[in-house]
């Protein structure tokens, strides 16, 4: 995923990143090189919640500046998968998070392909940290307003 710039349809290099403040929101500033305008991204608490619960690190740390022009999300999706397939190999009988009922999978089924993964990853931190060991359309609901969606 990239952001581009509308004007100029290069993509928007990274320029600013700023740790969630003391309301819980996160901001990341965006600028096109070729024409210098600038975009921001400012996620509210709960989003910020959920970026933090996937270990998910925000602009470059050390990689060349190349790097540091992708979206700060890309590889969230693929990482997770990787992460799923190993836990699979390690034990592929033992279960790798909460249970999920059919009306739950089914609901999840609703969620974009491309973000499934980390909503999944999302919703079963978030039974786990409650000590549910299902995942119903009751956690559902309330991961959704939990995290303001």
């Amino acid at each position: 995923m990239k952001f581009l710039c509308v004007e100029c349809d290069e993509p928007m290099k990274l320029h600013e990143t700023r740790a969630p403040d003391d309301s819980g929101s996160l901001s990341v500033r965006f600028g096109c090189p070729s024409c210098g305008r600038d975009i921001a991204m400012l996620t509210n608490p709960w989003e910020t919640e959920v970026v933090s619960s996937l270990g998910v690190k925000i602009g470059p740390s050390g990689e060349p500046e190349e790097a540091a022009s992708r979206c700060p999300f890309s590889g969230v999706v693929q990482e997770m998968q990787v992460k799923e397939m190993e836990a699979e190999r390690a034990s592929p009988t033992a279960p790798t998070g909460p249970q999920w009922t059919a009306e739950a999978l089914a609901r999840l089924e609703g969620i974009p392909e491309f973000v499934r993964p980390m909503a999944r990853q999302g919703i079963e931190h978030y039974a786990s940290s409650n000590g549910h060991a299902v995942v119903d359309e009751k956690i559902l609901d309330e991961a959704r307003q939990r995290f303001g969606m």
